[in-house]
């Protein structure tokens, strides 16, 4: 995904803020952004790493909630195993042409790859395939763990920053970058932006080290361990937070 992130910043920019938002807002909004580049077309969208599975009873329906803005959409799930929400079994690391082998030729206008980069064995690989994918002019939402627990499925390899995830994608200009987590349940979002752009500066992670805390005083610390009802070993952290990095970006003509 492009930026200017190795040029000087120019004199008089506006100012740096964080922008407190939620999921569902920013879904929202990635909704509103494909339906102003589709006309009056049906979109045609891919899920990559679609898979329903009890222990991601909370992750969001993107079928439901794509069909329920589109009702024409086309909507493709792809997963390296069979099972529900799975149109076509698919390894997203595979060449383009295994991939169009299996989805066809025609272009997608969104492509959506939500928890699953952080698994893959190549996520350049996946990445370039993702790109080729994406019609021009059309959209790429994704987003990855930054901090969470070990998750084997079917293996945990990588953990990606905003900027991490810009490398992979370099023919896909970003449009939206915000940062979500928490507990389960929890709808919060934000934004680091400068005016009403993104900030993608890496001279703007000292702000951004503000949202990755985990701020903790003695007796608070003390009971959240005493709580836990497991055996600990000495490294452990049970109470690691869950934060994620989520980029919306614009594949380049």
């Amino acid at each position: 995904m492009s930026a200017a992130d190795d040029a000087p910043a120019p004199a008089g920019k506006a100012e740096l803020r964080v922008v407190g938002s939620t999921v569902t807002r920013e879904t929202d909004g990635l909704l509103e952004r494909l339906a102003a580049t589709l006309g009056r077309r049906a979109p045609r969208v891919l899920q990559v790493g679609s898979r329903t599975l009890v222990a991601e009873r909370n992750v969001r329906n993107w079928r439901s909630i794509v069909q329920k803005r589109f009702e024409r959409a086309r909507f493709v799930g792809v997963d390296l195993e069979a099972g529900n929400n799975v149109d076509h079994v698919l390894d997203i690391c595979s060449p383009l042409a295994t991939a169009q082998a299996a989805l066809g030729d025609e272009p997608f206008d969104l492509v959506l790859c939500c928890h699953v980069l952080e698994h893959t064995r190549d996520p350049w690989k996946a990445a370039r395939t993702m790109e080729r994918l994406v019609r021009p002019g059309g959209l790429l939402f994704v987003s990855s763990a930054w901090s969470q627990s070990f998750h084997a499925t079917p293996d945990d390899l990588w953990r990606f920053s905003i900027r991490g995830l810009m490398r992979l994608f370099p023919e896909v200009a970003v449009i939206n970058a915000f940062y979500s987590g928490g507990d389960v349940g929890l709808d919060v979002a934000y934004r680091v932006m400068r005016g009403d752009q993104p900030e993608l500066d890496p001279r703007a992670g000292a702000v951004e080290q503000g949202l990755f805390q985990l701020v903790l005083d003695h007796e608070d610390n003390r009971a959240v361990l005493s709580r836990q009802a497991t055996e600990r070993l000495p490294v452990s952290r049970t109470y690691m937070p869950t934060l994620f990095v989520n980029l919306v970006g614009q594949k380049t003509a």
